[in-house]
C-alpha cells in the first residue's frame, strides 16, 4: 500500500475539519463513495452518512482533537491504529481502535470501530 501513514493522519483529519465544505471534500476524496463506517454507536454507509456521523461527533464534544496514539500497523489492504479524543493537554476522554480496509486504488472502503475507553 502506498503510504499507509499519510492515508490515516488524512482519515483523523477529517475528523478534526469543522469546516462542513472542506470536510466533505476531504471524504469524498479519501474513501470510496459506498464506504462504511462501523463502531458500537453507528453505523454510517456512504459519504454523507460518514459525514454526518463525523458532526455529530463534533456536536457532541467541541472542542475535542482526535490524535493518533501510536503507530499504524498494517499489511496487504488493512490497517489498524488507536486514536483518543481529548482537549488540549487533558487526558483522553475516549479511546478508540479502527480497523480500515483500503481500496485498491488507496482510498478507504471499511472503517471497523472499537471503543476501548469511553465516558461513563
Amino acid at each position: 500500500m502506498k503510504n499507509i501513514d499519510e492515508l490515516i493522519a488524512r482519515y483523523i483529519a477529517t475528523w478534526n475539519e469543522t469546516d462542513p465544505a472542506a470536510r466533505r471534500a476531504a471524504i469524498d476524496e479519501l474513501w470510496s463513495p459506498d464506504g462504511v463506517y462501523t463502531d458500537p454507536m453507528a453505523v454510517a454507509a456512504g459519504t454523507a452518512a460518514i459525514d454526518a456521523t463525523i458532526a455529530a461527533v463534533q456536536g457532541q464534544f467541541p472542542g475535542f482533537t482526535f490524535t493518533l496514539a501510536g503507530p499504524v500497523d498494517a499489511h496487504h489492504n488493512i490497517a489498524r491504529f488507536t486514536w483518543e479524543l481529548a482537549q488540549d493537554g487533558a487526558e483522553a476522554l475516549v479511546v478508540g481502535f479502527d480497523v480500515a480496509v483500503i481500496t485498491a486504488d488507496g482510498r478507504i472502503d471499511r472503517v471497523h470501530g472499537f471503543l476501548d475507553k469511553i465516558p461513563s
